[in-house]
Formats: structure tokens, sequence, C-alpha cells
């Protein structure tokens, strides 16, 4: 990918990083990060995504993580449906995004079906869910819990200051503060699906520890819009990393159908 660089939306500076053609050149996929990832903590699977696809690919570090500017805590317990309505918009106008797909993974995947449920966009042709939340299981805040045990007890700060540096505790706390809010546990964006137009994928982890394959299920019973649900045995939370070979090439075929 290309070194680090910024852009500017909603008066927020963001680091993101590009990979591919330009979008002058060929259609763009833009990577929406979990709750503690950012551009880096994507790793080569960018690179991958672009020989997978020719697609250009940009990933980019949302506030609050990576080398972005911060977001102050505590976060809205809003605070996907916000980037999704207030930020992501601005995001494509400043990387000049074109058309193509947005791929989420996590509350990045939350952020991409917000967005195609709720902002009309006909750049966007379709969207790629990985591991999505819409509603709160106990699954998904027993795992919040020991992730924090995780932070202030084991080495899960210190992985991930490599990433976020000065942001480390905001990223961490943003979010994880956020999920454990007891308001939170009455979090639901299943609505968002009702409006969405554009073809889904979504890629599920049955071993997932955030969530179950009623994730998925809820997509497939509830979007007007054509849905591919991928169901993966043996895989955790993270499906690009877990089973990269299989996400490629579903990411891959999703966009042959649609181009």
């Amino acid at each position: 990918m290309t070194d680090p660089a910024t852009i500017t939306a909603a008066g927020i500076c963001l680091e993101y990083r590009w990979t591919g053609p330009p979008p002058d050149a060929a259609p763009t996929i833009v990577l929406l990060h979990e709750g503690l990832g950012s551009a880096s903590l994507w790793r080569d699977f960018p690179e991958k995504l672009t020989a997978a696809t020719g697609l250009g690919v940009c990933a980019y570090s949302r506030a609050g993580y990576g080398a972005s500017d911060p977001d102050p805590l505590p976060w809205p317990i809003t605070y996907m449906e916000d980037h999704a309505t207030k930020v992501l918009p601005h995001v494509l106008d400043a990387i000049g995004f074109r058309h193509g797909l947005l791929v989420g993974h996590s509350d990045g995947a939350s952020i991409a079906a917000l967005y195609a449920g709720t902002v009309s966009d006909q750049r966007v042709r379709g969207a790629v869910l990985m591991a999505p939340h819409f509603f709160i299981e106990d699954i998904c805040i027993q795992a919040i819990r020991e992730a924090k045990q995780a932070y202030e007890t084991g080495d899960l700060r210190a992985r991930l200051a490599r990433h976020h540096g000065a942001n480390v505790d905001n990223a961490f706390y943003g979010w994880n503060a956020s999920w454990l809010n007891p308001d939170f546990y009455h979090w639901d964006i299943t609505d968002a699906l009702h409006h969405v137009r554009v073809p889904l994928l979504v890629l599920q982890g049955l071993a997932d520890p955030y969530g179950t394959r009623a994730q998925a299920d809820v997509v497939k019973q509830t979007c007007p819009a054509p849905v591919i649900s991928e169901l993966m045995p043996n895989v955790g939370h993270a499906p690009w990393r877990e089973a990269e070979t299989e996400c490629l090439a579903a990411i891959r075929a999703f966009w042959a159908r649609l181009a």
C-alpha cells in the first residue's frame, strides 16, 4: 500500500492508505475497520483484495484510531450511526470515490449496512458485511468484558499501541465503554436493513465469540435487496484473516456478479 496519508472529512483529520488503481481508473473498495481496528491492522489484506478483484482499495482509520485525530471520550452509543451518516459521506468525497463497494468488518460492517440503509448514494453498488452487528447478544457482551480484562491485565494494550500510538486508550475505551454501557443493551439497527437497495454479501463465522448466525440471518429476513449469506464453520470473528482465501474468493465473485 501507499505510505499513510491524511484526508479531512467533516473537519476531522483521518489517516488512510491506498493500494491499486485510483478512482478515475477503476472502481474502489473502501475498507471499514472493526471496533479495535485501523488502516494498518488490515495488514496485507488490501493488497490481496486488489490482486483478487483488480479494484483500488482504500483503508482509513476512523477518529480515535490509528494516526487519525482523537475522538473525545465518552463516545455516544450511537457512534456507529453517527459515523455512517455524518462522516463516511465526506470520506468518500475526500478520496474521490466514484463507484464501488463498501467492505466492513464488525463495527465497520454495521457502519456499511447503516450507510447503505440510511444514505442515498448511487456510487455504492454493494456492501460486504463481515461479522456484522445489528442487535446485542449476551455472547458479545461477555466477549467485550473479557477484552477489557485482557487490555487492563494482559498484553492487549501493548499490541494495539503498535497500531494506535497515542490513540490506544481512546480507541479501546471509546469502543469498550460504549458496548458495556447499560443503555447499549437496547441498541438495535435492524430497521436500517429495511431500506437497503443494494446487494449485500454477509460473511459470518460460526465460531465467532462476538455474535451468532442470528446476525447474518436477520439480514436475509429483513433486507429487500439481494443478499448472499455465507456461514463459515470453524471461523471466528475475523473471517478476512482466519479464512482469507475463502473471503477473497467470495468478494471477487460478488463483485463479478455486480459488474
